[in-house]
C-alpha cells in the first residue's frame, strides 16, 4: 500500500505542524480541535504509516565524515538503507549508477571538484528521485539551474527536522520508489 493511502489526514496535519512547525503535541491538539491524548495517538500513528510505506535507499553526499554519520544515523533510525555516502560529487554520480537510490541528501558545498548541485542534477538526468540539500548555504540554490522540487534542511540540523523532511519528500514526490 503507498504511505499516501496508509496516512490520514488528521495523522498528517498533527505530524506536520509539531515535526516541520515546532509546535508541542499540545498545541497541534488546539490547532486541530482535538484533545492531548488524540493528537498523540494520530502522531504515533502518523509515523508509523510513514515509516511502513516509505522505505527506500538513501544517497548520501557529505564531505564532513561527522556530519556524514549524523545523517547516516537519522536514515537508518526511518529504517532506510543507506546506499552510499559520498564526499564528491563525481563519486555520487558513480554511486547513483551503480545502485540506484530513492533519495538523495546532499551537501551543496562540498570539498574539492564539483558541488552537490552538480551531482544532483546529474542523477537527476538518470534516477528520478527527489533530493534534500542539507546545507549551510541554501543561497546556493538560487542558481537557476537546480533540480526540483527542492527541500531544504540548514545546518546545523535538528533529527527530527530531516526526518519530517525525509517523510515529506518521499511522500510527494511523483516518482519516488517505495521499496
Amino acid at each position: 500500500m503507498a504511505a499516501s493511502a496508509s496516512l490520514a489526514p488528521l495523522s498528517r496535519q498533527a505530524y506536520l505542524l509539531t515535526a516541520m512547525e515546532g509546535f508541542s503535541t499540545k498545541a497541534a491538539a488546539q490547532v486541530l480541535d482535538v484533545s492531548d491524548d488524540r493528537a498523540a495517538g494520530l502522531l504515533i500513528e502518523a509515523e508509523r504509516a510513514i515509516d511502513a510505506g516509505l522505505k527506500t535507499r538513501v544517497l548520501i553526499i557529505e564531505d564532513e565524515a561527522v556530519i556524514a554519520a549524523d545523517i547516516e544515523q537519522t536514515v537508518r533510525e526511518l529504517g532506510h538503507e543507506v546506499s552510499g555516502i559520498c564526499p564528491s560529487a563525481a563519486q555520487a554520480v558513480r554511486a547513483a549508477n551503480e545502485n540506484p537510490p530513492g533519495l538523495v541528501l546532499a551537501d551543496i558545498q562540498l570539498a574539492g571538484q564539483g558541488s552537490g548541485l552538480d551531482a544532483a542534477n546529474a542523477i537527476q538526468k538518470q534516477v528520478h528521485a527527489p533530493v534534500i540539500f542539507v546545507t549551510a548555504f541554501p543561497e546556493r540554490l538560487l542558481t537557476g539551474s537546480r533540480p526540483e522540487p527542492i527541500y531544504l534542511v540548514m545546518k546545523p540540523f535538528v533529527p527530527s527536522t530531516l526526518k519530517a523532511m525525509i517523510a515529506q519528500a518521499l511522500f510527494f514526490h511523483p516518482a519516488a520508489p517505495v521499496r
